[in-house]
């Protein structure tokens, strides 16, 4: 890679002095035998750097930032296995058809991640959901009453409020200052490629 780097500079400092046409220039790359007229290089996303007013603002910050990483593999989960529920419930003609197949899907999902999301605080819970609706556009109450009926999503709307959950809660990082932090980590997070969406790291 330094090789590179040098090369790089050593013809753009011959840019300056050389009269020969760009166009007949050819940059070969360490490790590669084919000479090219230009480099693609991968783009990068520059962050300003975290700054806080004072230790509770800091604090807050990296509570969200952990709870949101922590949640976010299920976030997407759910926004993948909807996807995919969605486009099969199409190929069922029958109401009572599409029907016995979401109960299938909940049955399973709730098998495959039920003993996860279980062990998630409050806070973990209600970010979930807000993340819920960041990947699908919909809120969890939506969610529900779509796939199942209003009763369900009635019924799920009055249990979460028993733990201080709301399932019709959207994700407004333009309005809502938690937002505009759970938004922010998720940028870094893909900008330096640290995001994790391996569930299994989360059972950890």
């Amino acid at each position: 890679m330094k090789n590179l780097i040098f090369f790089l500079l050593l013809i753009s400092g011959l840019f300056s002095y050389s009269q020969v046409d760009n166009n007949d220039i050819l940059i070969l790359v360490e490790g590669d035998s084919i000479p090219y007229k230009s480099i693609n290089l991968e783009g990068i996303t520059i962050f300003p750097k975290l700054e806080f007013k004072n230790y509770n603002d800091k604090v807050r910050y990296y509570t969200i930032r952990r709870k949101t990483l922590k949640v976010y593999p299920y976030a997407i989960v759910a926004s993948e296995r909807l996807s995919k529920l969605k486009e099969r419930l199409k190929l069922i003609n029958s109401r009572a058809g599409r029907k016995r197949y979401t109960r299938l899907v909940e049955k399973y999902i709730e098998k495959e991640l039920s003993a996860q999301l279980k062990k998630l605080t409050r806070t973990e819970g209600q970010i979930l959901i807000k993340l819920i609706y960041r990947e699908t556009g919909e809120t969890v109450y939506e969610l529900v009453k779509n796939l199942r009926n209003s009763l369900r999503a009635f019924s799920y709307n009055s249990l979460a409020k028993l733990f201080d959950i709301s399932i019709k809660i959207e994700f407004d990082p333009d309005q809502d200052e938690e937002d505009a932090i759970i938004e922010d980590v998720l940028k870094r997070a893909y900008g330096n490629k640290t995001i994790q969406l391996d569930l299994n790291q989360t059972k950890k």
